[in-house]
């Protein structure tokens, strides 16, 4: 199959899906290895930018989805109008970032971390796409497992957990060190 209707195809599939859409399927459908259908697609992308279009394709771990580029928000608002604004409190950030870096977890190892009960983020964040249940852990009670979502890493703008930034030891610590303070503080110790 010739280049030009490879990329066809690929534009086609991934436009039409509007979600992501697994390397392999798509290498499947241009009838390519993994490893050429990723390269044909870095190359779709640079002609995009190079053309300066109003769509790119983000990787999203070892997917890739079409999208409008972020500069062109204001122009698509004043056809679609203002989509509805996710506030994520500080307890829905903390709670997130716990279960990014420690996935699969259960709610009680994000409690015991947080120091206090998490339901209400951990369903907020359900509830926004960012966090889904993964199974149940091999333990009695058999807990519920939680772990990020692809739209997690969509609004964060990271292509995979990979991407995370690494936590310095030292905040580490002085974050603990922080919650032991408010815990004390809050038990009256």
């Amino acid at each position: 199959m010739e280049r030009e209707k490879q990329e066809a195809i690929l534009e086609a599939v991934l436009f039409t899906m509007g979600d992501s859409v697994e390397l392999a399927k798509l290498a499947e459908v241009i009838e390519e290895d993994k490893a050429t259908a990723r390269k044909i697609i870095y190359e779709m992308k640079e002609k995009l930018a190079a053309s300066n279009r109003g769509v790119d394709i983000v990787e999203l771990e070892d997917a890739f989805q079409m999208c409008t580029k972020t500069d062109m928000y204001e122009y698509l608002i004043k056809v679609a109008g203002s989509p509805r604004k996710y506030v994520l409190t500080d307890a829905c950030l903390e709670t997130l970032s716990i279960i990014a870096y420690k996935q699969p977890i259960t709610r009680s190892e994000v409690e015991k971390v947080r120091g206090v009960n998490c339901d209400h983020a951990i369903n907020r964040l359900m509830e926004f796409e960012l966090v889904m249940e993964l199974g149940r852990m091999d333990a009695p009670g058999r807990p519920l497992l939680f772990g990020t979502t692809e739209e997690f890493l969509r609004r964060f703008g990271i292509s995979s957990l990979d991407a995370l930034p690494e936590l310095n030891p030292m905040q580490v610590e002085e974050f603990k060190e922080q919650a032991k303070q408010e815990i004390e503080l809050q038990l009256g110790v």
